[in-house]
């Protein structure tokens, strides 16, 4: 018998009991939607995090403090100082660009408007150094900072979210009931547009007050370090964690109780992260692939037994096993490929809804597509299998005899 012809049966057998062949390929169908759209999703919230460490340049370096995961589970954590960030300028200011800032809560007003944003103190390098962009106005100067004047740097959603759309440059702003005036809005870049950017001297003297103390000495949230080639990273991270451990009295056997990390290094981690992620979830989906695969044996199987008289009268007229076996596996595939393909499409517009909703961007590739059809033809073929054997297995005279 040719493949079209089995081909022919199989699509009419299935089209004989419409409703019980639709409800056998619902479970392949949530199963592979649930497939789809949950490896989109997790492909796209990753990639969105990737992209954005990644928009910030191989070449950057990030020293934290303060509470570290090491912290919580027992091991040593210092406070971040700025006299750390004046020992690294020092030296290393000739081989990279510095920039320190503190991140503080405040109350940031214009009018009746107010933004939910972070306020940084910042110094004049942390323009270049976070590869930020100016769209309007200017960035806040050395003389800014060493003259604690009250300039502001909005990000581009702090910006629209305290002036509407009008043109901020000149204005001014509240922060904790102080006057300031905005001297530049950032381009926007997909991440920490929310930030409200102020001189660094200014923000410990007017802003942060005693939370950006620590026994008498200024603190910092961060200190960012821009190599000046990406080659040099590798070379600048162990120099880093030398000067800190020599400002804080450490020896070199000690644990450093600071994080010093490069983008590459957090791009590493985020795609080792993003592949258990994909895997997982594509794992808590293929259980519902396997109930839907299931479904498909058991409805099989009483195909089997209603047919059972026209496989015998087909073995009696010279059909082998193998033609048996072959069309009962093609039934099942056919079941299993159409309700992949639905499924497939149900995902799909799933996947859409998550972003046009603006939850996260949920990102369906061809990668996801094929293994979501590749799950179902798998599914398909072994839970064929079984029903197929019976129904191969069947002697043509007790076949015939079957009421």
């Amino acid at each position: 018998m040719s493949i079209i012809e089995t081909l022919r049966i199989a699509f009419r057998a299935i089209g004989t009991n419409k409703l019980r062949s639709g409800l056998t390929m619902l479970g392949i169908i949530i199963g592979v939607a649930a497939v789809v759209a949950l490896m989109a999703a997790g492909q796209g919230a990753t990639s969105g995090i990737t992209s954005r460490v990644e928009g910030m340049g191989t070449n950057l370096i990030t020293v934290s403090g303060g509470r570290s995961f090491q912290f919580m589970f027992g091991g040593q954590s210092e406070t971040l100082l700025y006299s750390d960030y004046e020992a690294l300028l020092e030296d290393l200011g000739e081989e990279a660009e510095i920039a320190p800032y503190y991140q503080g809560v405040a109350s940031v007003m214009n009018g009746d408007r107010s933004a939910s944003a972070s306020v940084r103190g910042v110094t004049p390098c942390y323009l270049d150094v976070n590869a930020y962009s100016l769209a309007k106005g200017r960035f806040i100067s050395e003389e800014d900072n060493l003259g604690k004047s009250r300039v502001v740097v909005l990000g581009s959603s702090s910006a629209e979210d305290l002036f509407a759309g009008l043109n901020p440059i000149n204005r001014e702003i509240k922060i904790n009931g102080k006057v300031y005036k905005v001297v530049g809005v950032l381009e926007e870049k997909g991440s920490n547009d929310d930030q409200v950017l102020i001189p660094l001297q200014t923000g410990y003297s007017l802003v942060f007050g005693a939370q950006a103390r620590y026994k008498g000495q200024f603190t910092l949230s961060s200190i960012e370090l821009s190599a000046h080639d990406a080659e040099s990273v590798d070379t600048l991270i162990p120099r880093i964690e030398f000067i800190l451990r020599r400002e804080h009295g450490q020896k070199l056997t000690d644990d450093l109780p600071f994080s010093v990390s490069s983008q590459s290094q957090m791009l590493e981690s985020l795609n080792s992260i993003r592949s258990t992620l994909t895997t997982l979830l594509g794992a808590i989906a293929g259980i519902s692939l396997l109930v839907g695969g299931i479904g498909i044996m058991n409805i099989t199987l009483v195909s089997v037994r209603e047919r059972t008289r026209e496989i015998g009268l087909r073995k009696a007229v010279g059909a082998t096993r193998g033609v048996i076996l072959f069309q009962f596996l093609v039934e099942t595939l056919t079941l299993s490929l159409l309700g992949g393909l639905l499924g497939v499409l149900v995902g799909w517009g799933i996947a859409w809804g998550v972003s046009a909703s603006g939850l996260l961007t949920a990102t369906v590739t061809p990668k996801v597509v094929l293994i979501s059809v590749a799950m179902a033809t798998l599914v398909g073929v072994v839970f064929g299998i079984y029903p197929a054997y019976q129904a191969a297995s069947l002697r043509p005279v007790e076949a015939l005899r079957y009421e």
